[in-house]
């Protein structure tokens, strides 16, 4: 009776041995396998989080190309100093067209009608910049004539700007009020967009400290 009481305490003793050596490897196999998911998980977080940083890049490269000067005549703006597009983007819009080959007959009838201050002081504004080449297709007696004439000089000025920026984008398919409370429209797409139906685009976006530019190869006079 004894000894099977005594074996059976025995057996016991050894199961519990047993257990005993089996729990800490239990254990040590599953903190194992919660690390594995915890890596896991902060692999794919680590992943997830640069996706966003890559396609914000993408957007911001867009953006910048988006921004820059387009069209035939962009060419011949001046690499650097105050001519170029970085020189003129420090200016007012007044002072920065003067510092452009292309646009001094454009100063010479801002100065004639004592606009720049109003130009230079004006708050985000566009400009329809008429370059010397647009001036020149009016015969020259009807260009002096105008030129001699400030109130006419000016309604004509006023009428190629229009009191906000206008974007690439919006030349698209737009109407706008101009300084002269005149309507001016643009359309076209890509980097061709006209303006009133007849004047182009020739260079487009250019910018100064107060206003967007675009030069364009014909004057806009008034509609009779």
């Amino acid at each position: 009776m004894n000894t099977r009481i005594t074996s059976r305490l025995g057996r016991r003793a050894a199961l519990a041995v047993t257990a005993a050596a089996l729990l800490p490897i239990a254990l040590t196999a599953c903190s194992d396998g919660g690390g594995n998911d915890k890596e896991k998980k902060s692999d794919a977080s680590s992943s997830a989080s640069q996706q966003p940083s890559e396609t914000g890049g993408g957007d911001e490269s867009m953006d910048t190309a988006a921004s820059k000067p387009f069209g035939p005549a962009c060419s011949s703006v001046p690499k650097d100093g105050a001519g170029s597009f970085d020189g003129m983007a420090k200016d007012p819009v007044a002072t920065a067209a003067s510092h452009n080959p292309a646009l001094s007959t454009l100063v010479a009838a801002v100065k004639k009608a004592g606009l720049v201050d109003t130009l230079n002081n004006a708050k985000d504004v566009t400009v329809f910049a008429p370059t010397n080449d647009a001036f020149s297709k009016i015969p020259k007696d009807q260009l002096n004539k105008v030129l001699a004439d400030k109130a006419m000089l000016t309604k004509i000025l006023t009428g190629h700007v229009v009191g906000e920026r206008i974007a690439p984008a919006q030349l698209a398919d737009g109407s706008y009020e101009t300084l002269a409370k005149s309507k001016l429209t643009t359309s076209g797409s890509g980097e061709s967009y006209k303006v009133d139906g007849s004047a182009n685009v020739v260079c487009g976006n250019v910018q100064t400290a107060n206003a967007t530019v675009h030069l364009i190869d014909s004057v806009l006079l008034p509609k009779k």
